[in-house]
């Protein structure tokens, strides 16, 4: 069932409507659709907004899911999507979406806001696997969002024989489990010896550090 905080066009409001309702501030784009000004936008209202594209036939995976679940701040401009059924789906060209038939495994997916989203492990061993800096930026940020994620998705990696781009998305991991361990040991203490809160820790770095932007985790040159 659609959420009622979702809007698309030509159902309860025309397109038109929509667009005048945005110019006054009562309504924002999301995805697909359009969501009350005030309402908090979660994964769950992500991933129902692109109801339209998905159908019950087809999951959100790559930059689509790392949307959906809140890594990356904007919606690409085509979505990614994948077959979620076990029989050939028909009539799935559209220009909104790039269509890869290769079945997603049901293990590997999760059910958000009525349709099929890679999970987040899932979706990090994809990023990683897709040698362009769209994917390599959502899968630092995916590293970034969840602890442990990056150790999961190597694992899954592992145990999935032979993929394509395979050890260059292990380099990546590795790369970004190493970021994650430096940046660890560099954590600033209190008095106390306690861990500071990452709040403090951030304030104590940008005090320490000035403007030094952080490192950018770069991918291995061997696919």
């Amino acid at each position: 069932m659609t959420s009622p905080f979702l809007y698309f066009a030509g159902t309860r409001l025309s397109g038109a409507e929509l667009c005048a309702a945005r110019l006054d501030g009562h309504v924002v784009e999301l995805g697909e659709g359009w969501i009350p000004a005030d309402a908090v936008e979660t994964a769950a209202l992500r991933a129902a907004s692109l109801e339209g594209l998905l159908g019950a036939t087809l999951a959100a995976t790559h930059l689509s899911a790392a949307w959906v679940h809140g890594a990356l701040p904007d919606p690409p401009a085509r979505h990614t999507v994948q077959r979620a059924v076990a029989w050939r789906v028909h009539q799935v060209i559209d220009r909104r979406r790039i269509y890869r038939d290769l079945r997603v495994h049901p293990d590997d997916l999760m059910l958000l806001g009525g349709v099929q989203v890679t999970d987040p492990v899932r979706t990090l061993a994809d990023c990683a696997r897709t040698p362009d800096d769209a994917h390599t930026i959502a899968a630092r940020l995916l590293a970034d969002a969840e602890p442990g994620l990056v150790g999961r998705a190597a694992e899954w990696l592992d145990a999935h024989g032979p993929l394509p781009r395979k050890r260059s998305a292990l380099a990546l991991l590795a790369g970004l489990a190493a970021r994650t361990m430096a940046a660890d040991r560099e954590a600033p203490r209190k008095e106390n010896g306690e861990t500071a809160t990452p709040v403090e820790a951030a304030a104590t770095l940008v005090e320490g550090r000035g403007d030094e932007r952080d490192d950018v985790v770069t991918r291995s040159t061997t696919w």
